[in-house]
């Protein structure tokens, strides 16, 4: 019997996503669970290991019920996963310490110091300016809580650590693949191995890094016990995967340099595909991922958070709007999008800040959300624009330091996906105001997409990974801007940049007070 049929898991921090496909690229079934997030104190954000396991089992299983396959036809298991936290696990794979989310600012000292003393070697060694990522936080883990440090045999992150536990791997078995080791802040992306240089001066030992793999790389086969729990057979093999947001670049298609990508998902994320590493020395704000495609690179970054601020606005400030929305059977965010399209391009006045929880890229914990020039006669629709407009002059920000550090690159489209690519009110003002066609494609789960053609190449079954990839997603739709708007756009973008410095200062002055 041919093995014919290929499963990718997602493990996201809202929830855990599976999907199975055939080798053609037909996506039979998904399944989603939502997670749990705690918060045990005032800016610390975790999850518990355990969560990703059990959420992990039980969409597997969901989709292999739905879908009906025979479990024997299921050729390979790939993993894709949240990036910028982490968590670790002992010599036996238990996990230590909960998830230390990337959500959590707990290390925010460290961070601080490493401004202060390391920025600029960070940035050129590593491609990344320091931020709430791994580095910080194992500093913290090791100064905070030395007693739980004592006891780590390695760092690992979500969905590594649910691949591993599906295969029964030891700690000394323990990997990342390429695409997450940015995030270390211990890792020479020119040498591309782990450095001595870093962690001397961090002091954190790199024996406790786990070893360094290609996304393709099969790490294990699926034990008894987690294929009773999930439907499907034991020895089924496993396959790295990458970080979800790599995975979402090689899903979207992003195999050539000069193609953009906006992920509107929980944290809003914009990046470039490029052949070359270009620090960002000057800006301090962009970071290096590497792609699933060897020769490839993406820079760009984050918003923490920015689509948690739909979330939040829709939840405790449009009440009316959502249970208008409830009562016609509708979503909130259609409700929403229809107030935010009667509005004039600039929200007549109103601008929005989107860091709630600090910004990320380039590191500010001091900023926070702010509302500027509304009165009485703003409505919602006006509230709401702002929020889409403040996450496109983000990107906005982002694509003039990109210009700078790639000049003869030519960036010919922004490829859109997540929940907010659904949004035809926010594809447009994305397009107004970067000035550049924005694409849509004919799927929607990218991250499982990718998993499911890294999955087949590890194991044989699929030849050719990028060309693969580039037959299963295509683009369908592109939205082209309209170019008298971007003009009137670029102004608003220039007085935003000035607007963050001006709410630094005052934040500055604010927090003292706290």
């Amino acid at each position: 019997m041919h093995s014919q049929y290929l499963i990718g898991v997602d493990i996201g921090t809202a929830g855990t996503k599976a999907a199975i496909f055939d080798v053609e690229g037909n996506q039979l079934a998904v399944a989603y669970e939502e997670s749990k997030l705690y918060y045990p104190r005032v800016g610390w954000v975790e999850q518990v290991p355990e969560d990703f396991y059990i959420s992990t089992t039980n969409t597997v299983r969901e989709v292999v019920k739905k879908s009906r396959i025979d479990p024997r036809q299921v050729a390979s298991i790939a993993f894709s996963g949240q990036m910028a936290g982490i968590m670790a696990i002992d010599k036996d794979w238990n996990p230590v310490m909960p998830y230390d989310s990337w959500l959590d600012i707990r290390c925010e000292k460290y961070i601080d110091y490493l401004k202060a003393n390391y920025e600029e070697l960070l940035i050129e060694r590593t491609g990344t300016p320091p931020t709430v990522d791994h580095l910080p936080k194992m500093m913290w883990w090791k100064n905070e809580r030395p007693e739980t440090f004592e006891k780590i045999s390695k760092f690992t992150v979500p969905a590594v650590y649910v691949a591993g536990r599906l295969a029964g791997l030891k700690g000394e078995d323990a990997f990342y693949d390429y695409t997450y080791v940015t995030f270390t802040g211990l890792f020479d992306i020119h040498k591309m191995d782990w450095s001595e240089e870093l962690a001397e001066a961090f002091r954190l030992p790199l024996d406790k890094m786990p070893r360094v793999v290609k996304p393709w790389e099969v790490i294990g086969e699926l034990t008894p016990e987690s294929a009773e729990k999930m439907g499907l057979v034991r020895r089924i093999p496993i396959v790295a995967g990458a970080g979800d947001g790599m995975a979402c670049a090689f899903g979207a298609g992003l195999t050539q340099s000069g193609l953009c990508l906006d992920i509107a998902g929980t944290a809003s994320a914009f990046y470039v595909s490029t052949d070359r590493v270009a620090p960002d020395i000057k800006h301090r704000t962009l970071l290096h991922l590497k792609s699933i495609v060897p020769e490839q690179w993406c820079i760009g970054a984050y918003i923490n958070g920015g689509g948690l601020c739909l979330r939040w606005f829709r939840d405790e400030v449009a009440k009316k709007e959502k249970e208008m929305a409830q009562q016609q059977g509708k979503d909130p965010y259609e409700i929403l999008d229809e107030e935010a399209s009667k509005i004039s391009p600039g929200s007549e006045g109103v601008f929005f800040i989107p860091h709630l929880g600090g910004r990320a890229y380039p590191y500010n914990p001091r900023i926070r959300g702010v509302w500027l020039g509304f009165s009485w006669k703003h409505t919602t629709g006006h509230l709401y624009r702002s929020i889409l407009e403040s996450i496109a002059f983000e990107y906005k920000y982002y694509l003039k330091i990109l210009h700078g550090l790639l000049r003869d690159i030519r960036i010919g489209e922004v490829r859109g996906i997540g929940g907010g690519s659904k949004s035809k009110i926010w594809c447009q003002i994305k397009a107004d105001i970067l000035g550049v066609p924005y694409v849509l494609l004919n799927r929607e789960e990218y991250a499982v997409t990718a998993l499911a053609v890294i999955g087949g190449y590890g194991v044989g079954l699929l030849k050719d990974y990028v060309k693969t990839i580039n037959e299963w997603v295509k683009p369908i739709k592109r939205i082209e801007p309209n170019r008298k708007l971007s003009e009137t756009y670029g102004k608003y973008s220039e007085y935003y940049e000035k607007l963050i410095k001006s709410v630094d200062y005052i934040m500055e002055g604010h927090n003292r007070l706290l």
